[in-house]
């Protein structure tokens, strides 16, 4: 193409150009890693979305956890103190505060002065952890790494992943990151996948030891349990006094044994879902 025809094309790959620079989306702004009590890591766009005020309830609303409150308190101060800190798996059944523990200690320690960051990433994400882990090592503040409701079902590989970045590899995992998990199963997978890796392996206690071996990862095993009925009872009087709500307590326990029986168990979270019914009946905003 001669010169000339070239100065007459040009125009036009310009215009072309900037019509694909107007339909490609902007690059994501990655978000500002001392600002922020908290973070959601979007997969998709590779970035951390900001959390500003993260939903959560007071630690002293926690009834019948106080062992596991004071286990996971302990572990997570001296990390944000600066000092190593082990993993932490939560485990038990649901309901029963795993998730409410780990929030809520978190905001118990930013109430009292401490810098700490908390991250969740899902577990399909679980794939970008050696990137969330690189970006968040080169932030001067100190991160709980938090996944929920962690397992691993029937050919799932993905645990070989977590169980190497668990450790950290060669380099060790960054000083200022610790990794909380949340599971209904205390191994993080369901005991018919262990039954068919022993069934069908060469070397069965190999294989299953592989997989047992990730829980392993965790320095701390924490487990929850269902409350009996009088913990029960003084998480609906704690927080029928919490919230001021204008009701016998007598009656409100009554009926939130009649609700436990409905929702077939006793926990931590159908005591508050029966308080937040309670209140809609009631027509208070808690």
């Amino acid at each position: 193409m001669d010169t000339k025809a070239m100065e007459n094309v040009a125009p036009y790959l310009s215009r072309i150009a900037d019509a694909l620079d107007r339909l490609s989306p902007p690059a994501a702004e990655q978000a500002d890693l001392s600002a922020h009590e908290g973070y959601i890591w979007e997969a998709k766009t590779k970035v951390f979305q900001a959390i500003d005020s993260i939903q959560r309830l007071p630690l002293e609303s926690l009834k019948g956890i106080q062992q596991q409150r004071e286990t996971l308190m302990a572990n997570t101060r001296a990390f944000a103190e600066g000092r190593r800190a082990n993993n932490a798996l939560l485990w038990g059944a649901r309901g029963t505060g795993k998730s409410s523990i780990l929030k809520a200690v978190h905001g118990a320690l930013i109430e009292e002065g401490y810098n700490i960051g908390l991250v969740e990433i899902q577990r399909e994400d679980l794939a970008d952890l050696p990137l969330v882990m690189s970006i968040l090592s080169a932030a001067d503040r100190p991160f709980i790494l938090f996944c929920d409701d962690l397992a691993f079902e029937q050919d799932d590989v993905s645990y070989k992943s977590l169980k190497a970045v668990l450790e950290g590899g060669l380099s060790g995992r960054p000083r200022n990151l610790v990794f909380y998990a949340t599971s209904n199963r205390r191994h993080l997978m369901p005991r018919q996948m262990m039954e068919n890796e022993r069934s069908s392996a060469i070397n069965p206690s190999e294989t299953t030891e592989e997989k047992i071996s990730l829980s392993d990862r965790f320095g701390l095993w924490i487990g929850f349990h269902s409350v009996d009925q009088e913990t029960y009872l003084d998480m609906i009087a704690w927080y029928v006094t919490h919230y001021k709500l204008p009701i016998d307590l007598e009656d409100a326990q009554k009926q939130a044994l009649s609700w436990a029986v409905g929702r077939g168990n006793r926990s931590g979270r159908s005591a508050f879902q029966f308080i937040l019914d309670l209140a809609l009946r009631l027509k208070i905003d808690i």
